[in-house]
């Protein structure tokens, strides 16, 4: 497991945290444009904290034109769009996911890159857990254009420990139990509506209950130029499983107050995590 510790600063006790949701498309510039705008929005909502959906750079039926916009890690667009918008609003930036260089020869990692308010890189997490999905004639097979991820990475933030975790990987509760005691668990998604309708609060909220932690989700929500259909419904759970904000469908901003004495109490009233038996 990877852990990254930027900064000496001491968490706060609360902090604001929000979930951008988007509908991306095709075109990468006015992606970042609505990205920007959606930035700025929670900025001044009093977000200390913005996390970006999966893939918010660029949704479209060509699986290979994430491989064309792929980037080397420290320099890029889309890099340069993060740190910006990081240093100018003065918060910390969880990048959704960009594609950036992979091993192998037309790939791309999926990449989720964290900036601080001073528009410094403290994290990076590859996607380990690649979509597959076959029903009719909807079928997604990540794997075929992305190079999967291998490290857990948690970072110290302005409200203590946070996981990072991308959309499919929700679906893996090993994963969250590798990244030990973490006060956020951050999972940018693009969930189909398909499964997302089933399973995406189910399983959100199960995650937040057995870790015992708070759960920001931003997804892609709404339907795409290219047709495809996201689920949405970005929501920020506490660490009880209760849904403190959520945002059904459509491009927008949802905040709420990370309190760190909640999840104090909750651990301290139902010591589920001191009562692990297996798995130490």
């Amino acid at each position: 497991m990877m852990t990254v510790n930027p900064s000496s600063d001491a968490p706060s006790e609360a902090c604001r945290i929000a979930a951008v949701q988007t509908v991306s498309g095709p075109d990468v510039a006015e992606n970042l444009r609505i990205a920007a705008a959606l930035i700025a929005e929670a900025a001044a909502e009093g977000a200390s904290l913005v996390a970006l959906p999966e893939y918010f750079p660029l949704i479209t039926p060509d699986e290979t034109a994430k491989v064309a916009i792929r980037e080397a890690e420290g320099r890029g667009p889309l890099q340069d769009f993060l740190r910006d918008a990081a240093l100018r609003h003065g918060v910390w930036l969880i990048g959704g996911t960009i594609p950036l260089v992979a091993d192998a020869d037309g790939k791309v990692r999926n990449s989720t890159l964290v900036f601080d308010p001073r528009g410094a890189q403290v994290a990076r997490y590859d996607k380990i857990h690649l979509f597959g999905f076959r029903r009719g004639a909807e079928r997604y097979d990540e794997a075929a254009t992305i190079e999967a991820g291998c490290n857990v990475v948690t970072f110290d933030g302005p409200c203590g420990r946070v996981g990072l975790s991308v959309c499919y990987d929700l679906r893996f509760p090993e994963l969250f139990r590798a990244m030990g005691d973490v006060d956020l668990i951050v999972l940018p998604a693009a969930f189909t509506w398909t499964t997302g309708r089933d399973h995406w609060e189910v399983l959100l909220r199960a995650r937040a209950i057995e870790n015992q932690c708070y759960v920001v989700a931003p997804a892609q929500g709404g339907r795409h130029p290219g047709g495809r259909v996201t689920w949405g419904h970005s929501m920020i759970i506490d660490p009880w499983g209760e849904i403190l904000a959520c945002r059904d469908e459509g491009p927008g901003v949802v905040v709420a107050t990370l309190d760190r004495s909640r999840t104090a109490a909750v651990r301290d009233s139902l010591p589920a995590l001191r009562h692990r038996c297996l798995g130490r």
